[in-house]
């Protein structure tokens, strides 16, 4: 089972859980969940006027063997306006724009995309249940 919670973060509520959402699904062959502005296709949805998230932002996908990989897609703008950033076992490190990542199996972390232009963000905890 791959568990999240969302929270969306502007300077003014740094610290707040105000708007947090909770998502998960079970560790099975071809199991997604979405983040991104586009409710009908994310489990996981920001406001619609924060354009630094794309319709469809995130895709956590499951493998075959049950782990699970995070893949930032890539939007219609060429370059995008925002960074991502996981966190794992205390170490950050940037998703390349289009990029795949492994999650550790059993193993829990955070994924910040941060808004370039303004102090916000959105915060995405997993937590991969085994």
């Amino acid at each position: 089972m791959l568990e999240l919670t969302m929270a969306a973060v502007t300077a003014a509520d740094a610290g707040a859980t105000a708007g947090l959402q909770m998502a998960d699904a079970p560790s099975e062959p071809g199991a997604v969940l979405r983040v991104g502005r586009d409710k009908s296709g994310c489990r996981l949805s920001t406001p619609d006027d924060w354009l630094f998230v794309s319709r469809v932002h995130l895709e956590f996908r499951c493998g075959p063997d049950g782990t699970w990989q995070l893949t930032w897609l890539r939007g219609s703008q060429p370059d995008p306006s925002c960074e991502v950033r996981l966190t794992v076992g205390g170490h950050a490190r940037p998703l390349a724009y289009g990029g795949t990542v492994p999650l550790p199996r059993g193993g829990s972390g955070e994924i910040v995309i941060q808004d370039r232009a303004e102090p916000r963000s959105v915060n995405v905890g997993f937590y991969h249940e085994v």
